[in-house]
């Protein structure tokens, strides 16, 4: 099944916040992407879901679509969700995220739980810790803008076919940019380091952490541990690295399925 979502955007403070709305007339799913990622990566999920789901997929600040903004705190990408749903006139919705956007999702819900109907966590520690380099200060030394769209790209030595695909080009027709700004990225990823215990156990609406077995991020016993002290949360395991929708789209789609139809 083939989805046209539609793109639109809201102001926030003057700045764009886009945001790829799928449609349908079922219960709205908003999905939050990670790092060096963007809303569309969500095309694959909201096909597969079919019209029961109306799934929702912002550029969260500083990503993709949406305009870069003065700081990237767990404050600001809440507030700018709040802000997002008042403007569609979404008062509960289940919230999925991945990595960055599973931060997000479940600071949302410990801070108005009643927004959340449920909660699916992809790959995402709960307790991150911080060890003095960020693990993305690679992208420090990819350019954020160049002449043409094939310069930009080859710049970004061996994520270059991924990242390819996600340029944008500038306004005023003078080159190409990144999907997100490296400095921006690198400041954003360093304030999810943490212990985030509290906000992951302020809730009880069920929740579904999605773990991938190869992951970089999330280790077995915090996975584990996650899902045994925090009621109504179920694990499902999938053969995969961090990057659980994109190694196995299908697998993925069917945990999300199948704990969709279980709430």
């Amino acid at each position: 099944m083939t989805v046209q979502p539609t793109r639109a955007a809201l102001t926030i403070d003057g700045r764009a916040l886009s945001y790829l709305d799928f449609g349908g007339t079922g219960r709205p799913l908003v999905t939050l992407h990670g790092h060096l990622s963007e809303g569309a990566s969500f095309t694959a999920l909201a096909a597969a879901l079919g019209p029961q789901w109306r799934v929702i997929a912002p550029d969260q600040r500083g990503h993709g679509d949406s305009d870069r903004a003065p700081e990237y705190t767990r404050a600001g990408y809440v507030a700018d969700l709040l802000t997002l749903l008042d403007h569609l006139g979404i008062d509960r919705a289940v919230f999925l995220g991945h990595s960055l956007g599973a931060f997000n999702a479940f600071h949302l819900a410990g801070e108005r739980p009643e927004l959340v109907e449920a909660l699916i966590i992809v790959d995402t520690a709960v307790d991150l810790p911080d060890h003095g380099t960020s693990p993305l200060a690679f992208v420090l030394d990819f350019p954020y803008t160049a002449a043409t769209r094939e310069e930009l790209a080859a710049s970004c030595g061996p994520l270059a076919a991924a990242l390819g695909p996600l340029l944008r080009p500038l306004p005023d027709g003078s080159g190409w940019r990144l999907p997100f700004h490296p400095q921006d990225t690198v400041d954003s990823e360093n304030l999810v380091h943490g212990d985030h215990w509290k906000q992951w156990l302020a809730t009880d609406c069920p929740a579904l952490l999605i773990h991938g077995l190869r992951s970089q991020v999330l280790p077995t016993e915090q996975a584990q541990a996650m899902c045994s002290r925090r009621p109504e949360t179920t694990y499902r395991s999938l053969d995969t690295d961090h990057f659980v929708q994109q190694a196995d789209p299908e697998g993925f789609a069917t945990a999300v399925r199948e704990f969709l139809a279980s709430i």
